[in-house]
């Protein structure tokens, strides 16, 4: 679809990417199931490039109650994080920190420290935007991720965080 590889290259305001989110159908909880590559999708949020920079590679969902919502890494090397040991909301305030070569280094050393092997996240179907569709929900976060269906591999991924009045936005890709 070439409207995500534009968006992906220059970016798209918050208004056309409610758009093109509430265009997309709704995906049903089973369909999440696998591992999935994360990608983001620019609107000027604060988080934008942010994950990326760090090394995040997507999210897990192993079932409904078993969810790793933050997968981090580069090939081989894969380590699902606990979202609650993130400094998110040091991040949210100080982006320009977060995005610094040493910020970093920092967090590839203290990784493996906030690594978990336990689920911190659910998958439930929730109405959002007038429409029911999977969502995962953050254990201990105030975060819903809401997915819609672009193809059988690819969902677009809109993440209401509460301390943030705009959603964040983000493609989630199936590994085979």
């Amino acid at each position: 679809m070439p409207w995500l590889k534009t968006w992906a290259d220059e970016g798209r305001t918050t208004a056309a990417a409610l758009d093109a989110f509430d265009a997309l159908p709704a995906v049903t909880p089973d369909v999440m199931i696998g591992t999935w590559r994360g990608s983001e999708l620019p609107t000027g949020h604060p988080l934008d490039g942010l994950l990326a920079f760090h090394g995040w590679r997507g999210k897990r969902f192993i079932d409904a109650d078993r969810v790793d919502p933050l997968l981090f890494g580069r090939d081989n090397e894969v380590l699902a994080l606990d979202p609650a040991r993130l400094p998110l909301g040091l991040a949210l305030a100080l982006p320009r920190i977060a995005r610094t070569d040493a910020a970093r280094g920092l967090f590839r050393l203290v990784r493996p420290l906030i690594s978990t092997r336990k689920p911190k996240a659910r998958l439930r179907s929730v109405a959002h935007r007038g429409r029911v569709s999977a969502a995962m929900i953050y254990d201990d976060l105030p975060i819903i991720d809401h997915f819609r269906q672009i193809d059988a591999d690819r969902v677009l991924g809109l993440m209401d965080l509460r301390p943030t009045p705009q959603p964040f936005f983000f493609l989630l890709t199936r590994e085979r």
